[in-house]
């Protein structure tokens, strides 16, 4: 197969890029953020999508999601599926052709090479994250880059955790100096910058239990813990600690200290959210307790532009009652932190506060200032003085809800489709952090 793909060098069809109104590709979904980018309807996109993948049980799970948006009761979707199944079925893409966009969110062990050899044939890319999972796929990504900037074409990763608000809002009160003074760069004992995002393999999407692949469990094909969710995390510190500057992972990023960790999975507990018997592929990581030792945690603290951070990811099977995936911020300035919390405290919906680090008599009138000024962007926010400082409040119309935000990222990217605008700042952030997360997997593994 790997040979095949990188022997499909295609020149460029002018037709193709002319392509109006957008025309999307669907290709080998297998994971269900494939179909959360249609649960919306877009102007310039056309309705048909062409999907390619062999036939199995990841192809009928994003045919039944679509199935879903089309036939709901509130705001229904149009879209007209054309599927080919086939061994072939990515040959088949690249010969007939039939998009501009290609579309990538699933099994993540030949995700860089369908990105590369895409871009090499004249497709545009989105990709869900993560779209390289060790050193060599990032060579190959950086491959890709350089050829859809040869080409004129985009390649965007899905960004979603951009667009949770509380998310926007510590990075627009981190952007007013007055308020939130430098940002410390920390030690590596003591980051100034701290990400913790905690999972669970079941939870709930769309109104229904998440049924997850088997090749979830893998990390030779989903990728380990410390390549995959991480991405997210990365790139938030990128875009809040240094917004709109270029990141040069050469000169600007080192890997300090770096950990991976496995979570037991018992067989039931992975028949339960598979609907599956345990695969050969995951014999050798079954113990003798029955359960799948899943290689999903990972930890490292970094360097970026001399500040220290430091990114944490815990996968747990199952959130008690009432509760689900939880973030944890931190960004340290010299005179204020904005903590993002997502606790019981907060009733499990993330939450920003702002603490006063610096002596200043006037900080509660600088805060003041600070938020008409961000208000002026996000109207109805408030403040709301607490035992340890402020709690910043949000009106429920800016809580959308994580599944929103993929239309949201596609908007963006479909803006940038248009305008061929993207800023100059994204294509080398985005490869500095796929360095990142793939640097600190090696160096987590030189670690055992």
């Amino acid at each position: 197969m790997k040979r095949t793909l990188m022997t499909m060098m295609a020149a460029i069809p002018l037709s193709l890029l002319a392509q109006k109104p957008v025309k999307l590709i669907t290709l080998d979904p297998g994971h269900f953020h494939a179909a959360l980018i249609q649960k919306s309807m877009y102007p310039q996109v056309d309705p048909t999508v062409h999907v390619y993948a062999e036939e199995g049980r990841d192809l009928k799970l994003h045919m039944e999601r679509i199935d879903g948006y089309n036939k709901r009761s509130s705001d229904p979707t149009a879209w007209k599926e054309q599927v080919y199944t086939g061994k072939d079925f990515f040959e088949k893409m690249i010969a007939e052709k039939k998009g501009n966009v290609v579309v990538l969110a699933g099994n993540n062990r030949l995700k860089t090479d369908y990105i590369l050899t895409s871009i090499k044939n004249g497709f545009h890319v989105f990709a869900d994250k993560p779209m390289a999972i060790d050193s060599k796929g990032f060579q190959k990504l950086q491959t890709a880059f350089a050829e859809a900037n040869k080409k004129g074409l985009q390649l965007y990763d899905i960004m979603t955790e951009r667009y949770e608000i509380t998310t926007m809002l510590q990075r627009a009160f981190s952007m007013q100096p007055e308020l939130f003074g430098t940002l410390e760069k920390g030690t590596a004992e003591d980051p100034s910058v701290t990400k913790i995002s905690v999972h669970h393999f079941y939870k709930y999407v769309s109104g229904s239990v998440l049924t997850r692949p088997s090749w979830f469990f893998d990390d030779k094909q989903q990728g380990a813990g410390i390549v995959d969710v991480t991405t997210h995390l990365v790139d938030l510190i990128q875009w809040e600690c240094f917004p709109e500057q270029v990141i040069d992972y050469k000169k600007n990023v080192k890997i300090l200290q770096a950990k991976s960790w496995t979570t037991p999975v018992s067989v039931k507990d992975f028949s339960i959210v598979t609907k599956e018997p345990v695969p050969s592929y995951l014999e050798p990581i079954r113990d003798a307790n029955d359960n799948l030792q899943v290689k999903c945690n990972g930890e490292f603290t970094y360097q970026i532009n001399g500040v220290h951070a430091k990114v944490s990811v815990i996968w747990n099977y199952k959130a008690p009652e009432g509760t689900g995936d939880t973030h944890y911020s931190l960004m340290r300035g010299t005179n204020a932190a904005l903590i993002i919390k997502q606790g019981k405290e907060e009733q499990y919906k993330p939450t920003l506060y702002i603490e006063q680090r610096s002596k200043d008599p006037n900080f509660e009138q600088k805060l003041k200032a600070a938020l008409a000024k961000v208000e002026a962007r996000f109207p109805g926010i408030g403040l709301a003085k607490n035992a340890n400082g402020w709690t910043i409040t949000v009106p429920d119309k800016y809580n959308n809800g994580h599944e929103a935000h993929f239309g949201q990222v596609t908007e963006k990217f479909l803006g940038y489709l248009e305008s061929n605008n993207m800023p100059a700042w994204e294509v080398p952030n985005m490869i500095a952090k796929y360095y990142t997360t793939t640097q600190a997997k090696e160096l987590a593994e030189k670690s055992k």
